[in-house]
């Protein structure tokens, strides 16, 4: 299958926000807060506001003259007591204070984007600064300062789920029992593309076009329009290519609103681009989850009981994911692949001065079964079991499917133990120990790592997924849907759907995402679930297409519909036939065109819609990583890595491939080397820029070998189940497990992410490590 976007984007032909352009626009700075805590007592903007070239400042009080609202966030469930989240007021321009390094205080407006940079170097701001607390430990001490006063003690949000009683119980009785803390630490998405916005005002309308990335116009759309307090028609979003999105392309930032208010008080257009150095500081972070897991088991390595206690730091404010991540994402899936009697978890919220988190590569997933894998193969190690075997003695059988957990959710389908076979086989398991003792011989330590998990794909917010049909004058079929690719293939996968349906080649047909004139209900893109949302219901659309051209097809044919057949790209009826695309073509030369706009939509006979309401289902796989390490540096090779998914049905196996060395790569990134790191006395980020912040390489991996496992789900149209985020969510504890079995022989009990290094060497040298297991 010939990928339909890659021409466009290897000859340089996408067009991303910074490329789009507009009449008469104005370019936009924002000045941002050096300190994480601190009052505001004066902003200064006058001497900016005369220089040659500058046509506007902005500042809070301008947002709040305005009366626009909070930036989002939040959840809908209750937490422990029923307590609702303690949700501050978020100011697109800090006001009276500002909570971390980073956030924006004005903006500037000028002829040119230098012009309003130098511009903001004049404007001075008075504070009083006061104490900063950094990550969930220190917010929450006895004594801490307090951030907001809706939040005391800058608990935000306290959660849990499960059976607290029945947990107890079983720990009370268990013979084995093993406990282990990990962290899933701070990151910065760093998408390829920086963030952009390009906001115009019509006055006349009284509506906006923006210009932003985004993963789905209609969450965008809304919550600018809730902010602004416009009906969300007069909002119009427009992205064509985005460049890397991750989740934290998913929602509204302060700098959109802040442009769009500049765009209305000046009647022009303007454009705000933002540097690197600017996204590290205030774009939305991720993880930051710490996460002690117990389990019990029995004398024969069966699981009894298993808990967790969460802590989540989400920074300055809550955005719309930041709390669920770090609540009900983490535990929904808590159990992993095992089928265990009793499930208990309690997740802690708090507020910090650093940067808001939210969505990032898997929301949560990737970082649960992280816990989940490392404490199983810490239960392994710490209790003599086999890793392989004691996950197999524990794995949902596929006989138990639909199979409801401990705490509630209920997976569709799976077998587990087939993909860990699979695997097994694939990365050569068994003849591990001789590439340990070739290793050996050399100096170096060799490990390792197992890990089996499951993720849920989102069922999304949307109550259908809507997708439609159009033909343009020429007869040619333009397909639309609300999801947004980020780099998954979408152009390539949704066209195939509906050639297949339709028995078709492509040439006649074109895929349009988010046309900000076409009212389509669905979801965007996140959570793995665009194929299996959007997908499927292009696979319905494909016989919708079907029987709305019947009718049209049997009049052409000079027959009842009742004797037309459809086979082959072509309808046919008593010998005579006639194609599809011949059809639509007859039919458009046919039909009156109403406007001289040739951009203006055609109402061809032929247009139709499909709708379809798809819920979630539950990707799974197994990922086994082999590392070497050099004792004398600290340095981990990746020497070999295997991945077995079970995806559901695969539509594009280059599109699936693709996603999985890209999240392995994002796990092995998160391992190996990335922390957005703040010094806790400050608050100040010690890592604004790829000089301090490691990205993962093309040479941290030497190889990847990628199988499948494909177990259709009833859940949707296609029996799909999403990719998106299986790579990132095997690689953490798959690499993590290697390095463990590597070091353990050595006397290295315990390491936490990243692994340095620095902090491998450190932890060897340690225990005395002499560079031989």
């Amino acid at each position: 299958m010939q990928r339909r976007e890659d021409e466009r984007f290897l000859t340089g032909k996408g067009r991303y926000t910074a490329d789009w352009n507009l009449p008469g626009q104005l370019y936009a700075y924002v000045l941002r807060a050096d300190r994480a805590h601190a009052k505001i007592l004066d902003i200064d903007a006058a001497a900016a506001s005369e220089r040659p070239g500058v046509h506007l400042v902005l500042s809070g009080a301008d947002l709040a003259e305005a009366g626009w609202k909070s930036l989002p966030g939040g959840v809908s469930y209750e937490g422990v007591g029923g307590q609702k989240l303690r949700k501050p007021f978020w100011p697109p321009l800090a006001r009276h204070r500002v909570h971390y390094v980073g956030e924006p205080i004005a903006l500037v407006v000028a002829d040119s984007a230098v012009l309003a940079q130098d511009a903001a170097e004049e404007i001075t701001v008075e504070y009083l600064d006061l104490p900063a607390v950094i990550g969930f430990e220190d917010a929450t001490r006895a004594g801490a300062p307090q951030l907001h006063e809706e939040a005391p003690g800058n608990l935000a949000f306290e959660y849990e789920t499960g059976d607290r009683a029945a947990v107890e119980a079983a720990f009370a009785h268990a013979p084995l029992r093993t406990r282990l803390a990990v962290h899933s630490q701070r990151l910065a998405g760093n998408p390829i593309e920086p963030r952009a916005f390009l906001a115009a005002w019509d006055a006349e309308s009284g509506s906006f076009t923006v210009y932003t990335p985004s993963q789905g116009m209609n969450g965008m759309r809304a919550q600018l329009a809730d902010i602004t307090g416009l009906p969300r028609e007069k909002v119009r979003v427009v992205t064509r290519d985005v460049g890397g999105s991750f989740g934290v392309r998913s929602f509204a930032y302060a700098e959109h609103i802040a442009v769009m208010l500049a765009a209305k008080k000046l009647g022009h257009p303007v454009k705000w681009v933002a540097t690197r150095s600017e996204l590290f500081l205030s774009e939305n972070h991720g993880r930051a989850l710490s996460l002690a897991g117990e389990l019990a088991l029995d004398r024969d390595g069966r699981f009894l009981a298993l808990r967790f206690d969460d802590c989540a730091d989400i920074g300055a404010y809550a955005t719309p994911f930041g709390t669920q991540i770090g609540t009900r994402n983490i535990t929904i899936t808590m159990g992993g692949v095992y089928r265990i009697p009793a499930m208990y978890a309690r997740a802690r919220v708090a507020y910090s001065n650093a940067a808001p988190v939210s969505a990032y590569r898997g929301a949560g997933r990737p970082d649960i079964a992280y816990a989940i894998e490392r404490l199983v193969d810490h239960a392994a190690a710490e209790h003599g079991f086999d890793p392989a075997e004691l996950r197999r003695r524990n794995f949902v059988p596929v006989q138990a499917m639909p199979y409801k957990t401990a705490n509630g959710t209920t997976y569709d389908c799976g077998e587990f133990e087939a993909v860990m076979d699979k695997a097994l086989a694939l990365a050569d398991w068994r003849g591990f120990n001789a590439r340990r003792e070739r290793s050996a011989l050399a100096g170096r330590l060799r490990g390792i790592g197992l890990a089996t998990f499951l993720e849920i794909s989102a069922p999304g917010v949307a109550p259908k997924d809507e997708v439609f049909a159009r033909f343009d004058r020429n007869g040619n079929l333009n397909l639309y849907a609300v999801s947004q690719s980020s780099g998954q293939g979408h152009e390539t996968t949704f066209v195939n759907i509906v050639t297949e349906a339709l028995g078709v080649t492509d040439e006649s047909i074109r895929f349009h995402e988010g046309d900000p004139d076409l009212r389509v209900v669905g979801n965007g893109t996140g959570g793995s679930r665009s194929l299996l949302g959007a997908g499927s219901a292009f696979k319905l659309l494909g016989q919708k297409l079907i029987e709305t051209a019947k009718p049209h097809a049997a009049a052409e044919l000079g027959v009842d519909a009742a004797a037309v057949e459809y086979r082959d790209g072509a309808f046919q009826a008593g010998g005579r036939r006639i194609g599809l695309f011949e059809l639509a073509r007859e039919l458009a030369a046919r039909t009156p065109d109403p406007s001289p706009d040739p951009h203006a939509p055609y109402p061809h006979p032929m247009d139709c819609a499909a709708e379809g309401s798809f819920g979630a289902t539950f990707p799974n796989g197994c990922h086994i990583a082999e590392v070497e390490i050099d004792p004398d540096t600290g340095e981990v090779d990746i020497v070999a890595y295997t991945t077995v998914d079970d995806a559901g049905n695969v539509i594009d196996h280059a599109s699936v491939e693709g996603q999985v060395h890209g999240g392995v790569m994002q796990g092995v990134g998160q391992v190996l080397g990335e922390h957005a790191l703040y010094d806790r006395e400050t608050g100040q980020l010690l890592c604004g820029s790829f000089i301090d912040y490691a990205m993962p390489r093309a040479d941290w991996m030497r190889g990847m070998r990628c199988g499948a496992h494909p177990v259709p789900t009833k859940s949707n149209a296609l029996g799909a189940k999403g990719v998106g985020e299986s790579g990132t969510s095997g690689a953490l504890p798959a690499v993590m497990n290697a390095i463990m079995c590597a070091v353990r022989p050595v006397g290295v009990r315990q390491l936490d992410m990243p692994v340095t290094p620095d902090r491998l060497w450190r932890a060897l040298s340690a225990v005395g490590n002499a560079g031989t297991a």
